[in-house]
């Protein structure tokens, strides 16, 4: 039974988006787009794999092995899905980390349907072990068991049914050489532009069947990072303030006042990526500084900092990452509000002469 909840009614103002109409047969339980053609952004990925996708097709066999990387939340894993989808395949999911054993992976091969999708999140985390079962199963589909121990030990050979491997990385360089070489399909994932996170929130808005207006969908664009999993989160957030607040659509002013009690600025930086600026710059002098000392000082996984707060900071042009260690920019200073020091202008002004 549905619960009542008390939204206020939908009532939709000019300037307001309406709601995508969408199929009711629990597709709005899930943002996540089913189909190539609803997956927003990445049109030049998209592209490339619509022609795999209908070649694969025409030939009736699976498509090739497919590598997906790039930072998190930018769609991996639902592209994954996606590609199942658009080959009427079944897909497993597994991850790098849980197929601890050769055996974990002879008894995931072996139970796979013929054309089926296996789809192993963080993939470079699979043991150089393990590896070396995947490799045969990838090229020629059959799985080498070794049986018993010692001088009686035997090996035997099974077969395998034809099925692609969808890997997915945020770290293509701890791949190793002959894994990476066994996939037919490379594909990077690079952060959004607003324009495209503005229709996935339109999209969510609508699937959660909460108006949206378009300058509350471009607020949200903003602080989002170019990453729609931050988007949709930050949209379901708006959302409960918008509801409690008992308005009738998400606009601006309630966006940017639930994104400042998020501690989320309009450059999309949160509370802990200021932390790691101010830090630098107070106790350090901007840098350089190792990561693992930044990581002792924020209190912080180095992993983490590195591979979700690090990326976006260098993108926006506030942090460099120099052999000596991270350095603050000049950019850094004026978004927090703090003097630029006279050797950093000195250098930018340098720089662009130069």
């Amino acid at each position: 039974m549905q619960k009542d909840f008390n939204l206020p009614p939908k009532k939709v103002r000019e300037n307001d988006l309406e709601p995508t109409p969408l199929p009711t047969d629990g597709f709005e339980l899930s943002l996540r787009p089913k189909r190539l053609a609803e997956f927003i952004g990445q049109e030049g990925l998209k592209a490339n794999l619509s022609i795999f996708l209908q070649a694969a097709q025409q030939r009736k066999e699976p498509i090739d092995h497919v590598l997906l990387y790039g930072p998190p939340g930018l769609g991996k894993t639902t592209l994954a899905h996606i590609i199942a989808n658009e080959m009427d395949a079944k897909v497993h999911i597994t991850s790098g980390p849980a197929i601890e054993r050769p055996g974990d992976l002879v008894g995931v091969l072996t139970n796979l349907e013929p054309g089926a999708v296996l789809f192993i999140d963080e993939i470079h985390r699979l043991s150089r072990t393990v590896e070396e079962y995947l490799y045969p199963a990838m090229e020629d589909f059959k799985i080498d068991i070794l049986i018993g121990k010692g001088p009686a030990a035997t090996s035997v050979r099974m077969d395998t049914p034809r099925f692609t491997v969808i890997g997915a990385t945020t770290r293509q360089g701890l791949l190793t050489g002959p894994l990476r070489d066994r996939f037919g399909i490379i594909a990077h994932f690079q952060y959004y532009d607003k324009a495209a996170l503005f229709e996935i929130i339109t999209r969510s808005a609508g699937i959660l069947g909460y108006p949206i207006s378009s300058d509350g969908a471009e607020e949200i664009a903003r602080r989002s990072r170019g990453t729609p999993r931050i988007a949709n989160r930050l949209l379901r957030r708006v959302r409960d303030f918008a509801q409690v607040e008992g308005r009738e659509s998400i606009d601006k002013q309630i966006a940017d006042k639930a994104c400042l009690a998020l501690e989320v600025d309009q450059s999309g930086l949160d509370r802990i990526d200021r932390t790691i600026l101010r830090l630098m710059i107070e106790r350090y002098r901007g840098g350089p500084v190792g990561l693992d000392t930044i990581a002792a000082s924020t209190g912080e996984d180095a992993t983490t900092i590195e591979d979700v707060y690090e990326p976006y900071l260098i993108q926006m042009g506030m942090l460099h990452r120099t052999q000596r260690g991270r350095v603050v920019t000049e950019l850094a200073y004026k978004h927090l509000g703090l003097k630029v020091p006279k050797s950093l202008q000195n250098l930018t002004e340098a720089e662009e002469e130069s």
